[in-house]
């Protein structure tokens, strides 16, 4: 898949949904309760990180709940994008890039969308072809002011900003013209996880889901 149409479809995965759930799950069993909760409350593109033991089992678990659009985080390098796959993972996300990595992504037409935190960084990716990319770390770069002053320079590009957006500030990002969504932990906190809040969980994905950029 050249970059072109990997970018047509992490803008339409993008577009399901205001808010992606970024979730590090630390086990395979809670996945498919957690995933219909967030799908049933109106959120369903998931991005399981790959940081824990858990994450590729917890991918497979989730592609089985109907009308789920589950992804990769943290993808790194190529072996955990032909891991990410082959678990069934659609999309992969990443907080930066490299030619290999990406260089992997296309030769295994495995959509991504890569991280960026700056103009030369998102200016490199553009010129690559990745006109959706990953604004990281929101908050600690910038936050929303950040993001919304490369919106003239780079009109061309949609960010998914993600890294420390919350309920408080998340509409400040939604309301920028060149956010396409926005990445958030937040709708499935560890306490809920943990405790089994499944329906807890279904009410937050559901404000979650209400709001639009």
């Amino acid at each position: 898949m050249i970059p072109q149409d990997g970018c047509r479809e992490t803008s339409r995965i993008c577009q399901l949904a205001p808010v992606i759930s970024v979730l590090t799950i630390n086990s395979s069993e809670q996945a498919g309760r957690l995933a219909s909760a967030l799908v049933n409350g109106g959120l369903p593109v998931l991005e399981v990180t790959l940081r824990t033991s858990a994450a590729l089992d917890a991918i497979r678990a989730m592609t089985n709940v109907k009308g789920s659009v589950v992804g990769a985080g943290t993808v790194l390098t190529p072996a955990d994008i032909r891991a990410a796959k082959d678990a069934g993972a659609v999309f992969g996300v990443s907080p930066g890039a490299t030619e290999r990595l990406l260089s992997a992504a296309e030769a295994e037409d495995f959509p991504i969308i890569p991280g960026s935190a700056t103009a030369s960084e998102a200016m490199r990716l553009l010129e690559r072809g990745y006109t959706v990319q990953k604004f990281f770390p929101a908050e600690a770069s910038g936050g929303a002011a950040a993001l919304k002053a490369l919106a003239a320079p780079l009109p061309q590009i949609k960010f998914c900003p993600t890294g420390g957006i919350n309920m408080d500030n998340v509409g400040d990002y939604l309301n920028l013209e060149n956010t396409i969504c926005v990445g958030g932990s937040w709708v499935a906190p560890d306490a809920l996880m943990s405790e089994g809040r499944w329906n807890d969980i279904n009410a937050l994905a559901q404000k979650t889901a209400s709001l639009r950029n």
